[in-house]
């Protein structure tokens, strides 16, 4: 189907009729990765991350944003979950990584969080909380094994998305939900990970974009995209990175990186040192949506964790839903490299 032929379906649901569930994991093997990337769950994420790039293209993260009564709500909530890492020190304990201290606050979490997420939502709402309260509790790492990783990021996006579809959040808070709810998600993992010394899932080490994290590298450089001054090249400046990182998201995850880890970034951090190479930032955008579709929208280490039920779907997504992503993906996504 041609993309002149396609048309961007909103997901509309009555959330007093809707029949929520609690999400399931469904993929089981590697040969069942195509029913995931066929899935309506797959486009319906995928078409979420693409119009969040959109809608930041040029925005800087202290901007002035206006933001519904929800997402204040939601970013008090937030700032909750950070308060009881102060209160939840880690123990002394004689293995370096994985203080067992995150399982006390991942399990203050999993007993307040239906809760805490009532006294976000209006009353008619309350209903959709045995669905997406999961995929809240999956955003945050793993408790059993200390670790936190993309697919856990990708949890807390589709929660976020779930907002969207049951109408908490309106198609107007997709700027504030980026800039300052992921912000301010991404501070609070990023503490976790200090506080608790949890071990990256899955890290390929230093060819990976990063040990931790890969969304805000793709918003963050949608950000940057047509900037004056900043270019690619300008990110493993270090007085770049400090004058800007609290500006731009993928300047903080930079920031954050070199905090970190120490020796030459082209040896801590090659990949990402690739991208400082490359012209544009909206080649850099461009190249890491298609890299984030192959090495995590792709792997079933990560996927064999995602959450499916009625608002992300194992079925088959309708015939156009293909178009309907290219449509709200960048233009400058072509099958050039990055």
């Amino acid at each position: 189907m041609s993309a002149t032929n396609c048309q961007t379906q909103e997901f509309k649901l009555s959330p007093e009729n809707h029949e929520f569930v609690v999400p399931k994991k469904a993929i089981k093997s590697p040969d069942e990765m195509i029913a995931w990337q066929k899935s309506e769950a797959y486009f319906e994420y995928l078409g979420f991350i693409l119009a969040i790039n959109e809608s930041i293209k040029g925005k800087f993260l202290n901007s002035e944003t206006p933001s519904s009564q929800i997402v204040e709500q939601f970013l008090k909530m937030l700032n909750k979950l950070d308060e009881w890492i102060t209160q939840i020190p880690p123990v002394e304990q004689p293995q370096r990584f994985g203080n067992q201290a995150f399982r006390t606050w991942h399990s203050k979490l999993h007993d307040l969080a239906f809760e805490e997420l009532k006294q976000v939502l209006p009353q008619e709402l309350h209903r959709a909380i045995l669905e997406i309260v999961e995929y809240l509790l999956e955003g945050f790492g793993n408790p059993t094994r200390i670790d936190y990783g993309t697919g856990h990021e990708m949890a807390f996006i589709m929660f976020l998305c779930c907002m969207f579809k049951i109408g908490a959040f309106k198609a107007e808070d997709k700027v504030a939900v980026a800039l300052k709810l992921f912000q301010r998600y991404l501070e609070i993992v990023r503490r976790l990970q200090l506080t608790y010394r949890m071990e990256p899932a899955g890290s390929h080490g230093v060819w990976s974009l990063d040990d931790y994290q890969f969304v805000p590298f793709v918003w963050g450089s949608a950000q940057l995209v047509g900037h004056p001054r900043i270019e690619p090249q300008h990110f493993v400046d270090h007085g770049v990175v400090e004058t800007f990182a609290k500006q731009y998201m993928f300047l903080g995850c930079i920031e954050f990186i070199s905090k970190v880890k120490t020796g030459p970034f082209a040896e801590h951090s090659n990949q990402l040192w690739n991208v400082s190479a490359v012209s544009t930032w909206s080649k850099v955008n461009s190249g890491l949506i298609r890299m984030y579709k192959a090495e995590v929208l792709s792997k079933f280490p990560v996927i064999q964790h995602v959450l499916f039920g009625s608002l992300f779907s194992i079925n088959e997504a309708p015939e156009g839903a293909n178009c309907r992503i290219e449509q709200l993906g960048p233009p400058s996504a072509g099958p050039r490299r990055m």
